[in-house]
């Protein structure tokens, strides 16, 4: 009786992830009345609004991965090491961007670095890149760092940094050589969510005036009826098979290290 539950709950499950993108699917190919056709998948990647957005976001994407690994694995590091008793803390810290709405930060990124103030960021596309930046970082904080603390709670961290600090390693080295192979896995699902985020993330880019993909795809939605079906599902597929890539890099580089 319990395995039938269990099966009809992954039933269950599938049927509510799949038909919706089914039905998605079903509709994007009706755009030439009567039949079946691609047309507006042809008009979507003819778009060069399209390439330019998605591209854009994904270099955003992959800069958000580096930044949140830089910020993330050392402190969640020391923190084991060192500073133990204020992990609850840094804990709430890291939650407050799922409780404080992205709107309410982008609006403070503009209150505080707009033309007028002492460091205008808002002035020029590159300190605009650089603030959207920042705000996808912290979109993403929540999700990489408990991926990245559950990843370093199954080490003895204590006593891998006194082996290595032992054979004469310094700080850079052992997070950079030590840590960071150790709960590379746990990077990688964090790095999968914060992909996923910044992809679609509609918000801080539309108020930023960023060429993301997530404005393109909700203008594209007010004016067009079939193509953003199909941009829907191109961006799923496109978003799955970046992150498949990821985890194809992530495990060649861990055959490497083990052969080595």
């Amino acid at each position: 009786m319990k395995r039938l539950w269990s099966w009809a709950a992954i039933i269950a499950g599938s049927l509510y992830f799949l038909l919706p993108l089914i039905g998605t699917v079903e509709f994007s190919l009706r755009m030439r009345r009567g039949e079946y056709s691609l047309d507006a998948y042809r008009s979507v990647l003819a778009d060069p609004n399209f390439r330019d957005t998605f591209g854009y976001s994904i270099v955003m994407a992959l800069l958000t991965i580096v930044l949140g690994v830089l910020i993330v694995v050392p402190t969640a590091y020391w923190v084991r090491l060192r500073l133990p008793r204020l992990r609850p803390v840094i804990e709430f810290i890291t939650l407050l961007p799922l409780v404080i709405p992205a709107i309410v930060v982008v609006f403070g990124y503009i209150r505080l670095y707009n033309t007028s103030s002492v460091l205008p960021l808002t002035g020029t596309a590159g300190g605009t890149n650089l603030l959207l930046l920042c705000g996808y970082a912290t979109l993403a904080l929540p999700y990489m760092y408990r991926a990245v603390d559950t990843g370093l709670s199954t080490l003895d961290v204590r006593s891998l940094t006194e082996a290595a600090q032992s054979l004469g390693a310094g700080w850079v080295r052992i997070i950079g050589r030590l840590i960071l192979p150790n709960v590379l896995g746990a990077v990688m699902s964090g790095a999968f969510l914060s992909f996923a985020i910044v992809i679609g993330e509609f918000t801080m880019a539309a108020l930023l005036n960023r060429p993301a993909f997530g404005p393109y795809m909700q203008l594209l939605g007010a004016n067009r009826a079939y193509e953003p079906a199909a941009l829907a599902v191109i961006a799923f597929a496109a978003t799955w098979g970046c992150m498949g890539l990821m985890q194809l890099i992530s495990r060649l580089l861990g055959v490497r290290k083990t052969a080595k």
